[in-house]
């Protein structure tokens, strides 16, 4: 478990999956405009259970870590954040995505816990270099990896499927500074 100053992150466990599905559906509106679509059966306790699970798995192959967002005051999950499509070899990366509850955002949460993964990636998994895709007018999510002392790279153009549609995501990076 890592800390900051408001928040701290942590693996998901089982015993998450009813406040990270009550997360999912109290946001779910919020997510849908920056995510891909999710099957019908998503929105139950079983495939929460079921994703956990997956997750649990992948980290165990060392191919994607996945944290929850807790509140150090209430200790309350407020969010998601990970690295997925971990490459090892001549790669060394990994791709950042992240979600917060959107009563939560503007407080410098996801900041925080940005911070504290790519600390994790870059110290403890030895990456070489973190990359992040931002639909362009995400402004809040641009401003949070730049925060973070990520940089911009450029447009990938209709990189991921949201809502039916192709959209351009602005991809920005961060290296590791021992490297």
């Amino acid at each position: 478990m890592s800390k900051n100053n408001n928040v701290y992150i942590r693996p998901l466990i089982l015993s998450d999956a009813v406040e990270l599905l009550s997360l999912e559906k109290r946001n779910q509106a919020f997510f849908e405009n920056y995510s891909i679509n999710h099957p019908e059966n998503y929105w139950t306790l079983a495939t929460q259970k079921e994703l956990i699970e997956k997750w649990e798995q992948n980290t165990k192959k060392e191919i994607e870590y996945r944290f929850g967002i807790f509140k150090i005051n209430d200790d309350i999950l407020i969010g998601t954040i990970g690295l997925f499509q971990v490459l090892r070899g001549p790669r060394e990366s990994a791709l950042l995505g992240y979600s917060l509850d959107q009563e939560h955002n503007g407080k410098g949460y996801t900041t925080e816990a940005t911070n504290l993964v790519v600390n994790y990636a870059f110290e403890i998994l030895k990456l070489h270099r973190i990359e992040a895709g931002v639909m362009p007018d995400n402004i809040g999510s641009i401003r949070v990896l730049e925060k973070a002392g990520f940089h911009k790279e450029g447009i990938a153009k209709k990189n991921v499927k949201i809502n039916g549609s192709w959209e351009d995501h602005q991809m920005l990076a961060i290296l590791n500074p021992n490297d």
